[in-house]
């Protein structure tokens, strides 16, 4: 007998194969994960008439980013320069400002409130 050749189709198989194992074995990542539990749990407390609030108690603190109240200043810190910085809405970067509280960021309900506590406002 000779001997048996590999040639590239087979070899594309293989990997295959291997890829398919691998990802079958993989968990899913928590982003992924999360809206499949929240999602129904949403629907299901949507028969009673505080659905929001309950919700809103399963879910870590932190996480849903929303603003208590008329307190929609948002307070940051900048990362390059460690400045405190307050945005209003309707200026540019208000929306893409996140509010991390374990890094000290934190909401503030006026901008007499943000300057006393030390902050200046942005620029743009």
């Amino acid at each position: 007998m000779g001997k048996v050749h590999s040639h590239q189709g087979a070899n594309q198989a293989d990997r295959w194969r291997k890829g398919l194992r691998h990802r079958r074995r993989r968990l899913w990542p928590l982003r992924y994960l999360f809206p499949l539990v929240m999602v129904p749990l949403a629907v299901f407390f949507t028969a009673s008439p505080s659905s929001l609030e309950k919700v809103a108690r399963l879910l870590p603190a932190g996480l849903l980013n929303s603003t208590t109240g008329d307190c929609d200043i948002k307070g940051n810190i900048s990362i390059n320069t460690g400045e405190r910085i307050y945005h209003v809405p309707g200026q540019e970067h208000y929306w893409e400002t996140k509010i991390s509280p374990q890094y000290g960021e934190r909401w503030f309900c006026s901008e007499a409130e943000a300057r006393a506590a030390g902050w200046r406002k942005a620029r743009r």
